[in-house]
């Protein structure tokens, strides 16, 4: 019907000002020590074919199964909205020979993602993430290094009421090992269709289920920590030794075992103690298959998907994030066309130098544009009319004490 309101689809997270200052200041928190570390911007687009989501995610994993947003596209090619990051990295790395240069390649990335999830708070079908990968080395440093980077993420955020969960998923032949005995161990277990069904791809989902009943029936299964092999478990010693030396704590967790199959080695998880069932803030882990998988090098990586939308949820619920609305260090009410143009052109000058610069636009009345001023919260404000042309002469008054003072027109830079 003509003139109906649409509203934004169910499940998606929009931020729209002041909230969207927060949202942003978050991202940023969680992207800058990347930035230092020496990590490198990989933009990618938000859908790729199908296969690769099937093949690098893993079909035993809730994500493919029951949660991709898939369709055909006009060339009739399955297409999948991207319900994560690490996969569509790997096959960009591959595409364009990132693995044949200097390695690792330390790549971040943000964006949106997508699930077809049931919507509740802190789970869209739209959420935002920033990760990062490195590629190409197998070496406990850096599995510590992609740790640090995501709890100084949290830390600049201001957060503290987090902690972090770590376990090893192993190697090939750990889990080749521990897959016997899990095997055996759930063959005496009454499993629906669809259940066997998963167990037969990967025994290990039966960790990641959160039906009571097969959690009561998982308590006693066999864990696969306690099948590591010698390399295994020495990377792992190394990995909390490098950890202690940071002076980052944790928790070993041996039943985790993350929601995505590609998951090798080191895997960890930061969990907020006030966000309730959706209390998973951020995650990886390490890939020693993907790359192969994928058609590339047998090359090990590891990496982190952060929500910056938990973030933010997490942020607020410890009080330690505001929404701040824009401040403008200037407002500029101009009184006729001449005065326009020259408020323009100082708001130009202002703005090439680093200042924020707002203009009353709509030729309202001075009372109006003055009641403007104060609503946006700017520092200063100032009235151009024909005299102050003239004279190249303003009253800039500040607003939050109501004084008032004359200046040059050419001296507000080092003024405001």
């Amino acid at each position: 019907m003509a003139g109906q309101k649409i509203q934004a689809p169910k499940g998606v997270s929009e931020y729209v000002p002041p909230r969207s200052a927060a949202f942003e200041f978050v991202r940023e928190c969680l992207i800058e020590p990347a930035r230092k570390a020496g990590y490198q911007l990989i933009e990618l687009p938000v859908f790729e074919d199908t296969e690769l989501f099937t093949r690098g995610v893993g079909e035993s994993t809730d994500v493919v199964s029951k949660e991709m947003y898939t369709f055909q596209d006009r060339g009739d090619r399955s297409i999948t909205l991207r319900p994560e990051g690490t996969a569509g990295v790997m096959r960009a790395v591959i595409e364009h020979g990132l693995d044949r240069g200097q390695l690792p390649a330390k790549l971040w990335y943000s964006g949106q993602f997508f699930r077809a999830e049931r919507p509740q708070a802190g789970r869209y079908r739209q959420f935002y993430q920033v990760g990062i990968e490195a590629i190409g080395l197998d070496d406990a440093a850096i599995d510590a290094e992609v740790i640090a980077i995501a709890d100084a993420g949290f830390k600049a955020i201001g957060l503290s009421k987090y902690r972090l969960e770590i376990t090893s998923l192993g190697d090939s032949q750990s889990r080749a090992d521990h897959r016997v005995d899990l095997v055996k161990f759930i063959s005496s277990m009454s499993l629906d269709e669809a259940t066997s069904a998963r167990v037969a791809l990967n025994p290990l989902r039966l960790f990641d289920d959160k039906r009571p009943e097969i959690r009561d029936a998982m308590a006693k299964a066999p864990l696969l920590i306690d099948y590591l092999n010698e390399s295994s478990r020495s990377h792992f010693e190394q990995v909390k030794r490098y950890l202690d030396v940071l002076g980052i704590s944790y928790t070993l967790n041996p039943r985790m075992v993350r929601g995505l199959d590609y998951y090798t080695g080191t895997t960890f998880e930061f969990v907020h103690d006030l966000l309730g069932a959706q209390s998973g803030i951020g995650g990886g882990g390490r890939y020693d298959g993907l790359m192969a998988e994928l058609g590339g090098q047998a090359l090990s990586g590891i990496g982190f998907g952060l929500g910056v939308d938990r973030a933010l949820l997490a942020a607020e619920a410890e009080g330690v994030i505001n929404e701040t609305a824009f401040v403008s260090d200037l407002f500029i009410i101009p009184l006729g066309d001449a005065a326009k143009e020259m408020a323009m052109k100082i708001a130009g000058e202002l703005r090439s130098a680093d200042k924020s610069v707002e203009i009353a636009f709509g030729n309202r009345a001075l009372k109006g544009a003055m009641k403007g001023a104060d609503k946006s919260g700017a520092r200063y404000v100032i009235v151009l009319g024909d005299s102050e042309i003239s004279s190249a002469t303003v009253e800039l008054k500040e607003m939050k004490t109501g004084a008032t003072s004359s200046v040059k027109i050419a001296s507000l830079i080092s003024v405001i």
